[in-house]
């Protein structure tokens, strides 16, 4: 019989964790043993201390084999999971005989589409070199600790002394092909829901100001926060979605989405902007990954 688990939830051991894994793995406290480098009777001992602190039985014990219990079940999942993050953590921060690390954080848009359609080509050419992307829902900044650049989003006539220009953005609507064909008029736009992106300066109201006599009084608008959640949601057939080229076209095409009304379109006024520390203080992995940004978003100016 398990006494009853202790207040403090907290596992004192990971180790308890190891050798619980291990054992359900082997279904045999000696198997596990022997793949921890440990005695049968220790791995026993550190399953019931286990056991004890969560005050409930892992394992059905049998002469020559054990067996989870349903609560054992339920649990290993979750170990295992977390040992991996662990694991996996510690490899990606900690072997820098292998690799060197660069950090980057962009706006959710860019992360998501542009840069990630593009990085498996840095990736291939830089074999060495592991890059971590962080994405920022809105402000993004190398004040941050860790992060060795970022990309911001911003007006641009906005004082950018301490950034370099990577390219502007043009506004246009998209739907799922069958109904972006079935728009022919700038009328027809607003018999649908329109997906807004309420942090964004230039939006529906901009774009469709070139049309005057449009009634707006009727339209249906649908906020949202970013442009991948609203590129999303018009290719779930929610409504209409405002693409912001190019930083979202790799998306625009994994969503299969296609231009409404070709032609119809707008320059923002925003851009985004690459912001890094000085350059001495870039590691040489982290100006190798500037300088290859800096070339591939040179050809969309």
């Amino acid at each position: 019989m398990v006494a009853p688990a202790v207040t403090d939830r907290r596992i004192p051991s990971l180790n308890w964790l190891r050798v619980f894994e291990a054992a359900a793995r082997t279904e045999n406290f000696t198997r596990a043993g022997e793949t921890l480098n440990m005695s049968a009777a220790a791995v026993s001992q550190q399953i019931k201390a286990l056991e004890t602190h969560l005050g409930t039985e892992l394992f059905d014990r049998g002469p020559r084999s054990v067996s989870l219990t349903g609560a054992g079940r339920a649990f290993l999942p979750v170990v295992r999971q977390a040992l991996l993050s662990v694991e996996t953590t510690a490899a990606s921060l900690f072997s820098r005989d292998r690799y060197a690390t660069v950090t980057i954080e962009a706006t959710l848009i860019f992360a998501a589409s542009w840069l990630a359609e593009r990085l498996p080509v840095f990736q291939a050419a830089n074999p060495s070199i592991r890059v971590h992307v962080m994405g920022a829902f809105h402000d993004a900044g190398v004040d941050r600790d860790g992060v060795d650049l970022a990309i911001a989003y911003g007006g641009i006539s906005q004082d950018q002394a301490d950034s370099d220009l990577l390219f502007g953005e043009r506004i246009y609507p998209v739907a799922p092909g069958a109904t972006a064909s079935a728009i022919t008029s700038t009328g027809d736009l607003v018999k649908h829901r329109l997906l807004e992106i309420s942090t964004h300066r230039t939006s529906w109201l901009r774009l469709l100001e070139t049309t005057p006599d449009l009634d707006l009084s009727e339209a249906e608008f649908c906020f949202t926060d970013t442009t991948v959640v609203a590129l999303a949601m018009a290719a779930a057939g929610h409504g209409i979605g405002l693409a912001r080229a190019p930083a979202s076209d790799y998306l625009e095409r994994l969503y299969g989405l296609e231009r409404c009304l070709p032609g119809l379109e707008v320059e923002s006024g925003q851009a985004y902007f690459l912001v890094s520390r000085t350059a001495a203080s870039l590691t040489p992995a982290a100006q190798q990954f500037r300088s290859w940004l800096l070339d591939e978003a040179a050809r969309w100016r």
